[in-house]
């Protein structure tokens, strides 16, 4: 069963991979008689979507079986759960608006955070006894379909940006823009690196000192530039660290988070050296035809319907079961804090938008300061600050 689980997620991964080609495909300048090819290409790239998003559920459900609890449980699944979602709300989105431009964007980035999930350990292992409860599924997985459907809204902003944003010459709308196509460049660059490192089955453990002065021991998976307090490698002839860390520092996480600034700079130097442009001019061309007051009305229309689903899962739904595990509805826990920092950004931005008239590309940058507060979430909240929530 865990066998098919993983074949079933593979399949949903190259049919986006392809359905995003197929979207490409779709937006070219077509005029007159070839008005109905475009819709072909558009149609087939959002069936090759949709069989991907089943064979994913298909994945969702035999490791449902497999582990015998919802599959949310760590980091692995819940971002690659995360990404399915994404995708079944864009879906949802496509059927209403038509605009395969979008796919052209979202696929990629939904392709992008199921990559990511792949950095984690995949076992299927047992709920600790925190997480023995049906509102594991209950909560999680409808804080999660709230934050891909705003993750919707974020993709329609990238894109109304992308047009919108002049790009022959340097301003501060074209630098902040650039840092997120950069931010974009450097997780497929850790994605790249890591999956390379992985298929040459690369670790380096050590012996250290943790912050209580026990002796611990750490793996990584990638080069260690820099290494724990007072470690000592087990293994022969791999690189050693160029700096050790003190033990108040994870320094495996900074190692990761090293590589993928390093790595991302890489890739994203070779790309502005070979094309000449920014990222975000270099993808221009991609979106010329799109209309701006429908990608404005989608992000728009993506909170609207996203926001009040994140509110039942991530704060009502968690509250009750709070109080449940813990008898108390609220603790300050740092992933609470950042859920309420998420629904106050966006209750901000609802606001902005129907008084103050914040609309096209003010509320587009409020889309992208979403999206980013939410990756902060599932990233460094979950990885470095220590809570009830850190199961990673």
């Amino acid at each position: 069963m865990a066998d098919l689980s993983g074949n079933l997620l593979y399949a949903a991964f190259f049919l986006y991979l392809i359905a995003t080609f197929i979207f490409g495909g779709s937006i070219k300048d077509k005029k007159g008689a070839e008005e109905k090819k475009q819709n072909n290409w558009a149609k087939l790239g959002i069936t090759l979507t949709i069989l991907g998003f089943a064979a994913q559920v298909g994945y969702f459900i035999t490791r449902w079986i497999a582990a015998g609890h919802a599959p949310v449980s760590n980091l692995f699944e819940f971002t690659t759960f995360f990404g399915m979602m994404m995708v079944g709300a864009f879906i949802l989105i496509y059927f209403l608006y038509k605009t395969p431009v979008l796919g052209l964007f979202a696929l990629p980035i939904a392709l992008l955070i199921i990559a990511y999930a792949s950095l984690f350990p995949t076992e299927i292992s047992p709920l600790i006894p925190a997480l023995q409860s049906d509102w594991l599924h209950i909560h999680v997985t409808t804080a999660a379909a709230g934050q891909s459907i705003l993750a919707i809204s974020f993709i329609a902003a990238i894109i109304y940006l992308v047009k919108s944003v002049e790009q022959t010459k340097a301003s501060k709308r074209t630098f902040f823009l650039e840092i997120i196509m950069y931010t974009l460049v450097s997780t497929l660059a850790l994605v790249i690196v890591s999956s390379t490192f992985s298929m040459m089955d690369y670790k380096a453990s050590f012996d250290w000192v943790d912050k209580k002065d026990m002796a611990a021991k750490q793996e990584y998976t990638l080069p260690a530039l820099v290494g724990p307090h007072e470690g000592v490698m087990i293994e022969k002839g791999q690189f050693q660290p160029l700096v050790e860390m003190p033990a108040i520092i994870n320094a495996k996480k900074l190692n990761t988070v090293i590589w993928s600034i390093g790595a991302g700079l890489v890739l994203y130097g070779l790309i502005r050296l070979i094309s000449r442009k920014r990222v975000a001019a270099l993808i221009k061309p991609l979106v010329k035809n799109v209309n701006l007051n429908l990608l404005d009305e989608i992000s728009y229309r993506s909170v609207l319907i996203g926001f009040p689903v994140f509110t039942l899962g991530a704060l009502i739904f968690a509250m009750i079961w709070a109080q449940i595990a813990w008898t108390r509805f609220w603790g300050w826990d740092p992933k609470e804090v950042w859920a309420l920092i998420t629904w106050l950004f966006y209750a901000a931005f609802l606001h902005l938008r129907m008084s103050k008239g914040w609309q096209g590309e003010k509320s587009a940058w409020l889309a992208v300061i979403g999206f980013a507060i939410m990756i902060f979430n599932l990233i460094f909240v979950n990885l470095v600050i220590a809570g009830l929530h850190s199961y990673a």
